[in-house]
């Protein structure tokens, strides 16, 4: 039987003979030597390579993967993004920082698209000398990178966990192993075609496992994963298991003993499996041997479908039902209020109530008080719609203390399973700040559950408030959670935003906690509360002085553009907060506020049209007095109209 020649999409190119309509992005090919931090006279300055190739146009309807060879020498790094017409900034898909001696395969889902788009590579190396980034070959096939029959030598990017002894490898070929014949692969019923196995007889102890581990899956996808299997004795254990991205295990499946029979009365038969996947994650098949002669375990043809192995299957739940803002009302959320002290739906003007609510400054959140309640002693509880169970949470939400002299029960979360049981799941630690800070939990639960929302208070002196806002309850770890492209909150640095040393007096500076200065400044940042945020510190400038930061280049489309972010300028001698638009030299004014605006952060959304590429520059000018500071926080820059939470 011939064996048949993979499918390539377009986009594949092995680049032997051209490039396949790939194209070098010149726009992308920078050399920073606005550099200052080296040393003599004959120096030359620290130079930054990036090289971007774009491939040609793709219009890929259907699920695909891309396979790519690549090799980075020394320090360097390599991304891939997709560009879509319309959207600002690429979305990355995958990246890689670590060198390698030889050529790597990386595995990369390209979801289902019903508009065109092009893939973007990034290299760039390091500074030493030496270091590069290369690519050999990219191949781009129909179906799920989890996808395999293991007849192509790169095995789809599926990466066997070397030990001394027990490790899965390729089989079939027409090659046949000493002292065990090996079956014919499942794919072409031939010992010409291709499989993985396992076998005992290289085993040493029985602590001794192979592992297979599939690409990692890069976006959320859910379905029946299959797979076809053999084992030839009986003294051996056969699992498949899912590893997320923090490397926690769950097992999906295990050989059980009720087909034994089969393998010893019927060698070689295949035996196909089919089980539920809810993803992203690594498909990880194990195998350990409990006897010196423990035979073998063979694995062909791994497949996936969108659709789940059996009809029963409980659907993927959208946890989104769980989100609210109270800026509309209580959404899903429920209280007892004949039995309790209730939560209270507020909207406050800024500087009444200092935080004002975190949403957009000026907008609505939840407050429980000791003090408007009948008695001293109170328990408020709002509680969630229902969650569905077998699933791995997320639980962001934002809160603010005032007054409390003990704070351990002054709020606290708690599961409420369809039991009747209540599990505890977090429990506030900080004392009372009056800011807004921000709290996440990830829980996992085997049962339907609610999140409940529970304040107490046992007398009148202990007593407080605490304000409640933002919730958002997504599917997955809350470790895993990344900043999309063109969002910046500035916790972990300054996200490719770069100070003006051209044309300003000073620097924007990356501060957490309260400023210096008494009765100017924000007490603490508004992405965490306790985090960090940009901030131009009047008291070393003069009168007039600036500060200007300008974001990463930002690509021009058709549509409109919206700039969206929170400022806190409070002060009484607080100056003037620009945005502006910068097009090859030539800048033009977006948005602008002078004066004291606020003793809360407060949110900014602008809309302006470009169809070109741009930077936005955020422009800070000092005021009359040291008591001008101004702030900046969690810049979103993205296409299309903004939303409708705006005050200015």
């Amino acid at each position: 039987m011939l064996l048949l020649m993979p499918v390539l999409l377009p986009g594949s190119c092995n680049f032997e003979s051209n490039t396949c309509g790939y194209t070098s992005d010149a726009d992308f090919m920078t050399v920073n030597e606005d550099q200052e931090d080296y040393i003599g006279s004959g120096a030359d300055p620290q130079q930054e390579i990036i090289g971007v190739l774009l491939s040609p146009r793709l219009e890929h309807g259907e699920w695909s993967c891309l396979r790519l060879v690549y090799q980075i020498t020394e320090p360097g790094s390599l991304e891939v993004l997709q560009r879509t017409e319309g959207n600002s900034f690429d979305r990355p898909l995958w990246s890689s920082r670590l060198p390698s001696d030889s050529w790597v395969v990386s595995s990369i889902d390209l979801q289902n698209n019903t508009e065109p788009y092009r893939v973007v590579i990034e290299g760039k190396p390091g500074s030493s000398k030496g270091s590069s980034v290369a690519i050999f070959e990219i191949h781009i096939s129909p179906g799920y990178c989890l996808e395999c029959d293991f007849e192509e030598s790169h095995l789809c990017g599926y990466n066997n966990q070397w030990n001394a002894n027990v490790n899965w490898y390729v089989g079939g070929g027409g090659v046949q192993v000493l002292h065990n014949a090996m079956p014919n692969d499942h794919t072409y019923n031939n010992g010409s075609g291709h499989f993985m196995y396992v076998d005992s007889i290289y085993g040493k102890t029985f602590k001794e496992v192979a592992k297979l581990v599939s690409p990692m899956t890069q976006v959320p996808m859910s379905g029946c994963l299959s797979f076809q299997y053999q084992r030839s004795e009986i003294g051996n254990l056969f699992s498949v298991f899912t590893r997320d991205q923090l490397g926690q295990y769950q097992e999906l499946w295990r050989a059980g003993l009720e087909n034994q029979n089969d393998w010893t009365e019927i060698p070689g038969e295949w035996i196909p499996v089919q089980v539920d996947l809810k993803a992203p994650y690594s498909v990880v098949f194990e195998v350990a041997f409990n006897s010196p002669r423990g035979g073998r375990v063979a694995l062909d043809d791994i497949s996936f479908s969108s659709q789940f192995c059996t009809t029963d299957t409980e659907p993927t739940f959208d946890p989104s039902i769980a989100n609210c803002d109270f800026e509309s009302g209580f959404c899903l959320y429920t209280q007892e209020q004949a039995k309790e002290s209730p939560w209270r739906r507020v909207s406050v003007k800024p500087n009444i109530f200092r935080n004002g609510d975190h949403t957009t400054g000026a907008g609505s959140f939840l407050l429980a008080h000791s003090r408007l309640g009948p008695r001293s002693g109170y328990v408020s509880r709002l509680i969630s719609p229902t969650l569905a169970g077998n699933m791995k949470y997320c639980l962001t939400f934002y809160f603010s203390l005032r007054g409390f002299n003990q704070t351990d029960q002054a709020l606290a979360v708690y599961l409420l399973h369809a039991n009747g049981s209540q599990e505890k799941i977090w429990t506030q630690a900080e004392r009372s700040r009056g800011i807004w800070i921000a709290a996440d939990v990830t829980f996992q639960t085997s049962q339907s559950a609610k999140v409940v929302f529970v304040s107490t208070c046992r007398s009148f002196w202990d007593c407080g408030s605490v304000a409640l806002d933002d919730i958002s309850v997504s599917l997955g770890d809350c470790l895993l959670s990344s900043l999309l492209p063109g969002r910046c909150d500035f916790e972990a640095g300054l996200c490719g935003y770069t100070q003006d040393k051209k044309s300003d007096a000073a620097d924007w500076e990356r501060r957490r906690g309260a400023t210096p200065t008494s009765y100017t400044g924000p007490r603490g940042d508004h992405t965490a509360g306790l985090g960090y945020y940009l901030h131009l510190e009047a008291s070393p400038m003069l009168p007039g002085q600036n500060a200007r930061l300008m974001s990463r280049t930002v690509r021009g489309t058709r549509g409109r553009h919206c700039v969206s972010f929170f400022y806190h300028m409070y002060g009484s001698g607080t100056g003037q907060l620009n945005v502006r638009i910068n097009k090859y030299g030539k800048e033009e004014l977006l948005w602008q506020r002078s004066g004291e605006q606020s003793i809360a952060w407060l949110k900014a959304q602008v809309e302006y049209q470009c169809h070109s590429q741009h930077q936005i520059v955020f422009e800070a000018i000092r005021g009359s007095s040291i008591r001008s500071d101004i702030a900046i926080d969690d810049v979103i820059l993205e296409g299309g109209p903004c939303d409708n939470h705006t005050t200015g």
